[in-house]
């Protein structure tokens, strides 16, 4: 008898940390967020992230180290997932399920598209698995931005990649490959 209420006990403490550790993810601090992009034919890129914010904190250079991967929002790594073929600033991303990193400077970003999915954000030993490396342009926001975003801008066949936080931007031109 006392063998059975020690396992009931034990088995219930184990359900009652599965069930706190399956927490509600838009109560992180770091809520999640999406992105999306669609194309003429129905085809879509869409870029799932979680959405730091600034809070007083020196983000680039700072929070984020320059010239170091970096997890391109926060918790589980970025998923970037195109339906289509398609052309990440020149180079070829067929359809699929990627997660996405960068490396920050102040002039250039590099974007690294990567085969592996599944992992938490950070440190970062996943190069064997990298699909491509792509430069990114930087530009400087008008005014600050509190929380980490990731936006697609559209004009006619090209979705803009773009990913803003602080005073950042950085971008890179996206086409579905026909």
């Amino acid at each position: 008898m006392r063998k059975q209420i020690v396992f009931l006990t034990s088995l219930l403490l184990t359900f009652t940390v599965l069930a706190a550790c399956q927490q509600d993810k838009s109560k992180r601090p770091s809520p999640p967020a999406q992105a999306q992009c669609s194309f003429s034919d129905g085809k879509t890129i869409t870029v799932d992230y979680s959405s730091p914010r600034m809070k007083g904190r020196k983000i680039y250079g700072g929070l984020v180290p320059y010239d170091k991967v970096d997890r391109t929002g926060a918790n589980e790594a970025t998923t970037f997932v195109p339906t289509a073929d398609v052309t990440v600033g020149g180079k070829s991303v067929p359809a699929g399920n990627y997660t996405i990193f960068t490396i920050p400077n102040p002039d250039k970003w590099t974007l690294i598209i990567n085969k592996k999915t599944g992992e938490w954000g950070i440190p970062y030993k996943y190069e064997a698995d990298e699909l491509a490396r792509i430069d990114m342009k930087v530009s400087q926001t008008p005014s600050p931005i509190e929380n980490f975003t990731i936006a697609f801008d559209q004009k006619g066949n090209t979705c803009t990649l773009n990913i803003r936080w602080e005073t950042t931007q950085a971008s890179v031109d996206i086409s579905e490959k026909k």
